[in-house]
C-alpha cells in the first residue's frame, strides 16, 4: 500500500537540506526576557514594542477594574458583539477620523476577509511587492486580477496604473505603512496621489507602525499627515498595543459591505470581551502617556542601525524592526545559534519568507530595551561572518 505521508516526507527532508525547516518552540515570558530551559534571553524577536504585553504594572491596573468574560460562544452576527466592542470601535473611528471601525480576531483575519470582500473578477489590485502574506491571500482569494509593484517603487506603480485601470471596474491599492521584514516605510501622501488620480480604493495595512509613530501614536498615516485621505485604514492590536485583535476603519459604506460580505468576520466565533476591554484600555490610557518611550525606542533602533553599518554590515529601513541581511539560509541560521548562545533571542528569517539570498535576523525592539543592552550584536555579528570566510 502506498505510504499516503512519503510526499509530504519528502518535503520536509528537503526543508531540513535547506536550513528553512521550523519547530515551535514553548517559553516563559517575564518582561523583555524570555527563559527556555532555565536559559535567561534577552527577547528580540517580539513585535510588543512598547513592552506593554508583559508589563506586570499595566497588567494589575487593568485587572483592578476588569470585570468581563474570558470567553465567547458566538459570531459578532450573533450574539458575540458586546458593548465593549461598540465602544471600541467608536474611539477608533473617532481617532482616525472615520465614519466607522470594525473589529476582527486577528490581522490575518482582517487582511484575508477585507480584500476578498471588496475585490471580485472584474476588478484589479495593485499591491507593493513585499506586502504581507495575509494581503497576499486575501487577493487570491478574492479572484480579482493582481498588479505587484516594485517595492515602494511609485514610477513602476504609476506605469502599472496607466496600463491597466481602465480594463477593470474597481481598483485597490494597497500598501503596508512600516514593512515587517525590512523596517522601512512607504510614502502615504505619494500613494493618496495616485489613488486620487487614477480613481482608485486606498488601503493601507498599519500594523506595525500602529502605536509607534505619530503624535497620538496611529501610525504613519498620522505622521504623514494623511489620515483623512485613506480609505480604508487597517491595524492589528497585537503589536505596539500588547493585545490580541485587529480592526479595520473607513467610509460606513465599506464598513457595512464588509459586516455583510467578510467571511472571517461573519463565520469566526468573536474575541472574549475581556481582550476588546484590554486593547481599549491601552489605546485610551496607557499608550497616550509613552511619548518619551515611543521617542527613546526609535532613537535605540537608528543607534544600533549606525553601529551595524559601522561594522560594515547590511541593514534597511528607519523605525523600530533592524533587520541584518546575511545573504544565505546557512549563515542566517549561523549567526542567530551565535547571538542565542550570548543572550540575544534573535531567529533567522530565510528564504521563502524573504528574497532568495536576503535571509536575515530581524532585531524588534522593545520600549524597554536600552541601546546598552544591544551595543554588542553588531561585534558578535561580524565574528561570525569573518569565521566563515
Amino acid at each position: 500500500m502506498k505510504n499516503l505521508f512519503a510526499r509530504y516526507k519528502k518535503e520536509l527532508d528537503e526543508l531540513h537540506k535547506q536550513s528553512c525547516s521550523r519547530k515551535l518552540i514553548s517559553f516563559k515570558k517575564d518582561g523583555k526576557y524570555i527563559f527556555e530551559e532555565n536559559k535567561k534571553y534577552l527577547n528580540l524577536s517580539s513585535n510588543d514594542y512598547l513592552g506593554i504585553a508583559e508589563n506586570k504594572d499595566v497588567l494589575d491596573k487593568f485587572f483592578q477594574i476588569a470585570d468581563f468574560s474570558l470567553g465567547s460562544t458566538s459570531s459578532r452576527l450573533l450574539t458575540g458583539s458586546s458593548y465593549v466592542f461598540a465602544k471600541l470601535e467608536c474611539v477608533l473611528a473617532a481617532l482616525l477620523r472615520k465614519d466607522k471601525a470594525l473589529i476582527f480576531n486577528s490581522g490575518y483575519h482582517a487582511n484575508t476577509g477585507i480584500l476578498s470582500a471588496l475585490a471580485s473578477k472584474n476588478d484589479v489590485i495593485f499591491s507593493d511587492k513585499l506586502n504581507h502574506a495575509s494581503i497576499i491571500d486575501g487577493i487570491k482569494l478574492s479572484e480579482a486580477k493582481m498588479f505587484r509593484y516594485k517595492h515602494l517603487d511609485y514610477n513602476h506603480l504609476e506605469t502599472l496604473l496607466k496600463e491597466h485601470r481602465d480594463e477593470y471596474d474597481t481598483a485597490i491599492i494597497v500598501s503596508e505603512s512600516l514593512f515587517s521584514m525590512d523596517g522601512d516605510i512607504a510614502d502615504l501622501n505619494k500613494l493618496v496621489e495616485l489613488k486620487k488620480k487614477y480613481n482608485a480604493i486606498l488601503l493601507v495595512d498599519e500594523a506595525h507602525a500602529f502605536g509607534v509613530f505619530g503624535e497620538k501614536a496611529l501610525g504613519l498615516a498620522e505622521e504623514q499627515g494623511v489620515l483623512k485621505d485613506i480609505d480604508l485604514f487597517i491595524a492589528t492590536f497585537g503589536k505596539a498595543v500588547g493585545s490580541v485583535g485587529a480592526f479595520c476603519a473607513g467610509h460606513d459604506v465599506l464598513i457595512n459591505y464588509l459586516i455583510n460580505k467578510c467571511r472571517p468576520l461573519i463565520f469566526s466565533t468573536a474575541l472574549p470581551d475581556i481582550n476588546v476591554a484590554f486593547s481599549y484600555c491601552m489605546i485610551t490610557e496607557i499608550i497616550p502617556n509613552l511619548k518619551k518611550e515611543r521617542k527613546e525606542l526609535l532613537v535605540t533602533a537608528q543607534k544600533l542601525r549606525e553601529k551595524l553599518q559601522a561594522y560594515g554590515l547590511t541593514t534597511t529601513g528607519s523605525s523600530q524592526i533592524v533587520p541584518v541581511i546575511l545573504g544565505s539560509n546557512e549563515t542566517a541560521v549561523k549567526v542567530s545559534k551565535e547571538l542565542i548562545k550570548n543572550g540575544y533571542y534573535l531567529l533567522p528569517i530565510r528564504h521563502p519568507t524573504v528574497a532568495k539570498g536576503s535571509s536575515r535576523v530581524r532585531i524588534s525592539l522593545r520600549a524597554d530595551i536600552s541601546f546598552e543592552e544591544v551595543e554588542k550584536i553588531p561585534e558578535i555579528i561580524k565574528n561570525v561572518l569573518d569565521s566563515e570566510k
